[in-house]
């Protein structure tokens, strides 16, 4: 650990006592818990219930609620609970009272009655494993929070930090019971995100902070303060239950900035209007019902009314599916315009899901009370025209908070969303956040387009004439507006469905889906330009493409016949169709759509839109939004971008298909012809420095020459590898195309080089960092893997030592062979040979000191060949011995410092260890198993290195027998 807990772990801990945590050191933790099996401060968590339930908990009370945490499920399902539990929701039978009550592990009000402590190196055993996590934040006793900390120098350290939380999941799902948050920091970044969640998408950057200067010390405190904290664990992570499957998130910044700030205009009640402008893909959803439970369950005055308006019938649908999956308990839904007037002359109080045009003829003034408060989805259509001045007549008093993904459009400035609901706000919103944040923070990924060949494009004139030229559609905001306007442009619907354009067009998606978007593991979206588009695009596929990999998913009607009937989807069918596309391994791979799936449906998987249905403004910002959402699979597949292929035209003129400002139009799509242009010039300028070692890897000197030039400076190093990933993510999208000719063979030598860098240098395996087509590419144009240095070593051996160090290889190279291979042996061997643990701890000490240039090249080596000697004659010299692993380490230990040191020796010393089992946690039988150690060492080594050597053997890292 060393350099990590120094510069990283121990200022963590520190930042975190100066705003309340105090510290309890790791010996005490681990007596505390009851050793490592252990959940938590179980004698902290007893006097803490007794103390917040006065009257309700006793000490048979407090033991019996503790032995229910401490046997919760090591699963998402035991989290909840757990979750369940700190938020005070659970309750015990009070016979006194003969009635539940609920019972308080935490006070979210008072702060000063909760007991915060943090704590490190928290090891967490089950029969089969054992872990340690850096750092653990607890309150009460129960641990809330799990922190990995990586070095500030390493540069692959935030993705080794979610490594290793995975592996607590799988390994030891016990250490995630209870804790509820989790973060991994190399000191200049702070991510955080949900435990039971470890997908990269759901691992946020926590980014803005009180104060002028975004230090390591002040993100600590920011995220860790206490009272934010209780915050989050009360509000902001959130089990979702769909298709059966549960899973938890945890809301992002903007969503939380956005939740307080909706919440404290209710609150102090002097405005009545607020605009949540937050992009396509930012989470509205979630941010409306964390709104809507705050306010239902915020203790008040009166019980408020919160009324959440959608405007078409798909997305009611959606949104009480959510609201159950959330968990917010049952919520009216008006079932007509008579319902929705009887709920509000009821004067119902809680939550009311209704569609925008339920208002339609409502009485005015129908509920004047001001404790109602409107959540209006996608505001921009809901609230235009009378409908809006009818919803505001009938609820006049009504707080309005409306809630838009899409920009302000050119034509509407000054009016509409921004009117109704910026109006009490200078900027003309309560909270924004931009699609330039959204791709910043990763939570979107940029787009990118390309048009279709001419011969496949709609004619202009035609596009000209019926749609881009109409009045109608410009501005357009809801799709069954547009699909009505598109009824109306006959010939330039007859034009693309002609059977022939059809089938040309089927075949050239076939192709490229195949060339393109298949390699990459990746699905599609086919927008047709109405349902017997779809029909029509789904049999012409059927001719290129797999059946199965193909459906066609649109709204059926009793009139259809023919094709139109006969592949409609019942709804268990198109329930099992959503589910099964957003799997990567499962079918379908391709969606033809038209109308449904275009809003409110997230699929992280789907890179590709075929867009064959003329749309523009925010009806298409909304379709093309689909494929902004980020994607990374456990293989370590990253979505690069969205992209968008264009068979309408729409592109060749951006400013009509999005009549918004430039900058948001540049920010939001880029031709892909862009990305060319960028290769283009990374190639010819930024890789030619590292392509002058890459060309030369093949000759004798020239893998030595590269690793020298790389490992010489550590900055330059990391500079290639940010170049390289940078300009894999633009050859993904990109290949294959015919440009890319002239630089291939050049970009094959850079992956080349890169694949070396990592593994030689950095000593990471490269398979995951390539990307699909890059280690295609490999593969066709090379018949062996990445270079190896000549003469190098696979494999440690008596002989291969020696012809190592007979080699023609550098002496530096000889380092690089020797330092990679004594570290794939301590971590494939140290379990079953506790002896290399010290091995490889001396072996990164050389690596430290020789890359600080303390020792010289030479030193360095004599160093690495004499830790490999001491490999290699380990082995047979334990088998000579007589002695166990464990002993085996010992006895290596000693000999170190003692040379007479003997086997019998070693052996007593490990057996004092197997009598005294619990001595890490146990401090009676750590004192007696100390006293012991102090007897069997003070005859060999007198008492100043008795005292030594026994504190250096109980920090030994004791491994089972294989």
């Amino acid at each position: 650990m060393g350099k990590e807990e120094k510069t990283v772990q121990d200022p963590l801990i520190h930042y975190a006592g100066q705003i309340g945590w105090h510290f309890v050191n790791a010996r005490s933790a681990l007596q505390r818990r009851g050793g490592p099996q252990g959940r938590f401060f179980r004698d902290t968590l007893e006097e803490q219930l007794i103390r917040l339930n006065p009257g309700l908990v006793n000490d048979e009370r407090a033991s019996e609620i503790a032995n229910l945490l401490a046997r919760l499920p090591a699963s998402i399902e035991g989290n909840r609970q757990a979750l369940s539990w700190l938020r005070g929701e659970q309750s015990l039978y009070i016979p006194a009272e003969k009635r539940e009550r609920n019972i308080r592990l935490i006070d979210f009000d008072q702060l000063d009655n909760n007991i915060f402590a943090v704590t490190k190196e928290w090891s967490q055993r089950n029969d089969l494993y054992t872990n340690r996590a850096d750092i653990i934040f607890l309150i009460n006793g129960l641990p809330v929070a799990i922190v990995e900390t990586k070095k500030a120098t390493l540069a692959e350290g935030l993705s080794l930090g979610v490594d290793q939380l995975r592996r607590y999941h799988r390994e030891t799902p016990e250490m995630l019971v209870i804790p509820q948050v989790f973060v991994v920091t190399q000191l200049f970044d702070l991510y955080y995100g949900a435990t039971w969640n470890t997908d990269r998408n759901s691992l946020f950057n926590w980014k803005e902070v009180v104060g002028p200067l975004s230090t390591f010390e002040q993100k600590v405190c920011d995220f860790f303060d206490r009272r934010r904290f209780l915050r989050v664990l009360r509000d902001y992570l959130i089990f979702l239950t769909r298709d059966d499957q549960l899973s938890k998130v945890i809301l992002r910044q903007h969503q939380m900035r956005a939740v307080e700030k909706v919440v404290a205009r209710v609150e102090e009640g002097q405005k009545r209007r607020g605009l949540i402008w937050h992009t396509q893909g930012s989470g509205k959803t979630l941010t409306m019902l964390t709104i809507a439970a705050r306010l239902l369950h915020a203790p008040q005055r009166e019980k408020p009314t919160v009324i959440m308006v959608v405007d078409r019938n798909e997305l009611e649908q959606q949104l009480f599916k959510n609201i159950q999956a959330y968990g917010l308990g049952s919520a009216k839904v008006a079932e007509s315009k008579k319902d929705l007037q009887d709920i509000l002359d009821s004067d119902y109080r809680g939550l009311v899901v209704t569609m925008i045009h339920k208002f339609d003829g409502i009485r005015p003034q129908s509920n004047p009370r001001k404790s109602i408060v409107v959540l209006v989805d996608e505001a921009h259509r809901s609230t235009g025209g009378e409908l809006g001045t009818e919803l505001m007549a009938a609820l006049p008093n009504a707080t309005y908070i409306g809630f838009t993904g899409t920009p302000i459009d050119r034509l509407s400035r000054g009016q509409g969303t921004f009117k109704v609901f910026g109006c009490e706000d200078p900027e003309g919103y309560l909270d924004k956040y931009s699609i330039a944040d959204s791709i910043a923070d990763g939570t979107t990924v940029a787009l990118n387009y390309a048009l279709a060949p001419s011969a496949l494009r709609v004619d202009r004139q035609t596009l000209e004439r019926e749609f881009l030229e109409l009045t109608e559609a410009q501005g357009v905001s809801d799709i069954q507006e547009l699909n009505a306007i598109l009824d109306r442009a006959v010939k330039l619907k007859e034009m693309m469905k002609a059977p022939e354009r059809v089938d040309a067009i089927a075949r050239f998606v076939a192709e490229h889906f195949l060339q393109n978007v298949h390699p990459m593991g990746f699905k599609a979206f086919l927008v047709a330009v109405d349902r017997e588009a779809c029909v029509l695009y789904k049999r012409a596929l059927e001719r290129y493409l797999p059946v199965d990999w193909i459906e066609a998913v649109y709204s059926p009607s009793h009139k259809d016949s023919g094709d139109l009937k006969a592949l409609a989807l019942s709804e268990d069918q198109e329930r099992a169709i959503r589910r099964d596309f957003l799997q990567k391994q499962r079918l379908p791979k391709i969606l033809i759509v038209t109308e449904k799936l275009l809003t409110g449906y997230d699929a992280p998987i789907l890179y590709c839109l075929y867009l064959d249905k003329p749309m523009r403004d925010h009806v298409l910002l909304q379709a093309i939004a689909r494929v902004n959402r980020p994607y990374e699979d456990g293989e370590g597949q990253v979505k690069p971008y969205g992209f968008i292929l264009d068979f309408v035209g729409l592109f060749d003129q951006l400013e009509k298909a999005l009549a918004f400002d430039s900058d948001i139009v540049q920010s939001v799509i880029q031709d892909i012809e862009i990305l060319k242009q960028l290769f283009a010039s990374w190639m010819q300028n930024e890789a030619q420095p590292h392509l002058a070692y890459a060309r030369a890897l093949q000759d004798d000197q020239g893998y030595e020459r590269a690793l020298e030039y790389y490992f010489d400076d550590k900055q330059r190093r990391q500079d290639f590898l940010t170049f390289f990933r940078r300009l894999q993510n633009l050859y993904e999208v990109i290949a294959p195309d015919a440009f890319l000719h002239p630089y291939l063979e050049d970009y094959q030598a850079l992956a080349e080089l890169y694949a070396i860098v990592r593994r030689d240098l950095d000593l990471v395996p490269v398979d995951h960092e390539l990307t699909a087509k890059t280690k295609a590419l490999l593969r066709s144009r090379t018949s062996s893997s990445t270079p190896t240095a000549p003469e190098a070593v696979r494999e440690l051996s008596i002989e291969r030592l020696q012809a190592l160090k007979n080699s023609r290889l550098s002496s530096l190279g000889k380092i690089i062979n020797l330092r990679k291979l004594l570290s794939l042996t301590v971590e494939t061997k140290a379990r079953q040979e506790p002896h290399l643990v010290s091995i490889g701890e001396r072996a990164e000490e050389v690596a430290r000191e020789y890359e600080a240039r303390h020792v010289a090249t030479q030193q360095a080596l004599d160093e690495y060949e004499k830790l490999a000697e001491e490999y290699l004659h380990a082995s047979e010299e334990r088998q000579r011995l007589g002695l166990n692993p464990n002993a085996f380490a010992i006895y290596q230990e000693l000999r170190r410092q003692v040379v007479t040191a003997s086997p019998q020796q070693a052996q007593a010393l490990d057996e004092a260890f197997r009598h005294h089992p619990d001595y890490e946690w146990n401090p009676t039988e750590e004192s007696q198993l100390r006293a012991e150690l102090y007897r069997l060492l003070y005859p060999v080594c007198g008492v100043t290195l008795a005292v030594s050597l026994a504190s250096k053997l109980l920090r030994l890292e004791r491994v089972k027998e294989a």
